[in-house]
């Protein structure tokens, strides 16, 4: 089956790490027999000006798009029916790549099956949003409404999904986390053990309002107050970071708070290995997939109610506290996690989740979608 992937969201040079998640979600497609190929309409801010090129063994070809643009999305959408030509299935991913498909859709022009991905966190968490994006939220909404299925990544996500569309299906196909073989063994059941008494927090994600970073510090310190020898170490990057340095500066938290920046898959795993547990107070995630990565990786986690965590994390691998709870209740959550999975060993942890989110379960569930709709 050929399926043609359209999509704003693909790494380019200028923004080598944008829609790694797309990349992973076109690999599995084609690992499971099917044959991908990927249009990329590229926003402004990330064009390196190539137009064909190949991404991890996929062909990809670049056609410029300004998402605000009403202009460009229009030329954009005149250039996809020669693109999408002979293709079983269309596949778009990310909101924005809606516009340009729903205008051909409107037309009777596109008349290839449509498949539609979401991840968007501001179908389920509004009041995250600025109010531009809010009213975007509206035309996202509407524009759902077109194809033929629509999938997201958690139930989380699939419940306002499924408002928009009324009748219209959509399907649950969970993102992409990859067991890496055995995990690290925590520090308490390393030969010898290496335990120093201090209980090493991790948090993976962008220092933004969203994640809630300075949160952790707000724990930290709770933790601190308690007599509990902590640290804290942020991996990711944002306009946070002066924030997060000035409160970790102070004398209740200095020396104890560590900013390693944006770190790559193989980076983010030694962190995780470093660590004793995951800290995510998010006010706003889908699927979360740093949380997913660190049980994976055999590591405790506790995180926020605001996501679709809340669907895997469970008392042998976690806790989940509420959204905004405060600092007292998330330090109470981390002590009483440490102290009820203290005996757990790393691949005890990361057993709670196994395989369910593997590259061979993704695409084996995209291509029952695709079969799905070309069928129907």
């Amino acid at each position: 089956m050929r399926v043609t992937v359209v999509t704003t969201w693909l790494p380019t040079t200028v923004a080598p790490s944008s829609g790694s998640f797309v990349v992973r979600d076109c690999r599995a497609i084609a690992r499971a027999g099917q044959e991908v190929r990927i249009v990329h309409l590229v926003p402004p801010h990330q064009d390196d000006g190539t137009r064909r090129v190949t991404v991890e063994g996929l062909p990809v070809v670049r056609v410029p798009m300004r998402p605000a643009s009403p202009a460009s999305v229009a030329k954009a959408a005149a250039a996809l029916p020669r693109l999408v030509e002979g293709t079983d299935v269309v596949h778009s991913m990310a909101m924005s790549s809606l516009l340009p498909l729903t205008l051909l859709d409107c037309a009777g022009v596109l008349t290839a099956p449509w498949v539609h991905t979401e991840h968007w966190s501001g179908l389920t968490n509004p009041g995250t949003l600025s109010l531009p994006l809010r009213a975007g939220r509206v035309l996202v909404s509407s524009a759902l409404r077109r194809p033929d299925v629509v999938t997201a990544v958690c139930e989380y996500l699939a419940a306002p999904v499924r408002a928009c569309r009324a009748e219209a299906p959509v399907v649950v196909v969970p993102c992409i986390v990859d067991p890496q073989g055995e995990p690290v063994p925590r520090r308490g059941e390393r030969p010898g053990g290496d335990l120093d008494g201090t209980l090493r927090l991790v948090t993976v994600g962008g220092l933004v309002e969203r994640k809630d970073p300075l949160a952790c510090l707000e724990v930290l310190a709770g933790l601190v107050s308690r007599d509990v020898e902590a640290t804290m170490t942020f991996v990711g990057e944002g306009p946070l970071r002066a924030a997060i340095e000035a409160r970790a500066a102070q004398p209740d938290l200095a020396g104890r708070v560590r900013l390693t920046g944006t770190l790559d898959a193989a980076g983010v795993r030694e962190e995780l290995a470093r660590a004793d547990l995951f800290l995510g107070p998010t006010r706003g995630d889908n699927f979360f997939v740093s949380a997913a990565e660190a049980i994976v990786a055999g590591r405790p986690v506790v995180v926020s109610d605001a996501g679709g965590q809340t669907e895997y994390v469970e008392e042998g691998n976690g806790s989940i506290v509420a959204a905004g709870a405060a600092p007292a209740a998330w330090a109470d959550a981390v002590v009483e996690t440490r102290d009820r999975l203290a005996g757990a060993s790393a691949a005890e942890v990361a057993a709670t989740i196994g395989e369910r989110f593997s590259t061979p379960v993704v695409g084996a569930a995209y291509r029952a979608v695709h079969e799905q709709v070309v069928g129907s």
